[in-house]
């Protein structure tokens, strides 16, 4: 597994097919060494996105490169505290009770933390994410704190066989980002693919995709 080649490959890749804005490569590094991540930031990886916070906790000391910081995965409120402090984009913001916490922690040690919110787009009962029903009750909380800056939404669509079966989903969202960003000079972030759907995510408008297998290959669990 020639990592720095895998990456190199997604990022020229991107750049083709990048309509009009350029496309922000999140390496998902979850349950893959610190060795790796290495491989991929020496490649040219500006953005590293991690699951879990304790793992992040114990990976970032030792990796020795610059690059911006991701949580990617589901927060619970008492990891809060570290997160704030080990990650400068949380992207998994999905309800009042968490941003609060968010806020609460971000000014507790002086910070601004950039956020997304997560919306669950096809409503899958064992996801995470604000239902769409509910986003702009959140997104008007996030405006009201203090300590936290809103960069945009986030979406984990469906593990379909097909994942043509995502388009409708991408591109509501990108119809959402659109009508979001009218009003918001920092709303510039829509996450959204991973590695078996981004080519499709990125053609509906993701503008920041989140790729680890296609990078790392296959995660080794223990």
């Amino acid at each position: 597994m020639d990592v720095a080649e895998n990456f190199r490959a997604i990022r020229a890749e991107l750049d083709s097919i990048a309509r009009d804005e350029k496309i922000l490569l999140v390496a998902v590094t979850k349950n893959h060494g610190v060795e790796l991540m290495r491989e991929a930031i020496d490649a040219g990886a500006t953005d590293i996105g991690e699951n879990r916070v304790q793992e992040a906790a114990e990976k970032f000391p030792a990796l020795e490169r610059n690059a911006t910081r991701h949580l990617i995965g589901h927060l619970q409120t008492n990891k809060v505290k570290p997160a704030v402090k080990l990650f400068d984009l949380i992207q998994s913001v999905d309800s009042v009770h968490l941003a609060t916490a968010l806020d609460k922690a971000a000014a507790a040690i002086g910070k601004v933390q950039d956020v997304l919110i997560q919306v669950n787009a096809a409503r899958e009962p064992q996801k995470s994410g604000v239902l769409l029903e509910d986003l702009n009750t959140l997104i008007n909380f996030v405006d009201t704190t203090g300590n936290l800056r809103l960069r945009g939404l986030m979406m984990i669509a469906p593990n379909l066989p097909d994942a043509e079966n995502c388009r409708p989903l991408f591109r509501q969202m990108r119809k959402l980002f659109d009508e979001l960003k009218s009003a918001r000079a920092a709303f510039d972030f829509l996450s959204m693919g991973m590695t078996h759907d981004y080519k499709i995510a990125v053609a509906e408008g993701a503008n920041v995709v989140r790729v680890g297998t296609a990078i790392f290959g296959e995660r080794v669990y223990t």
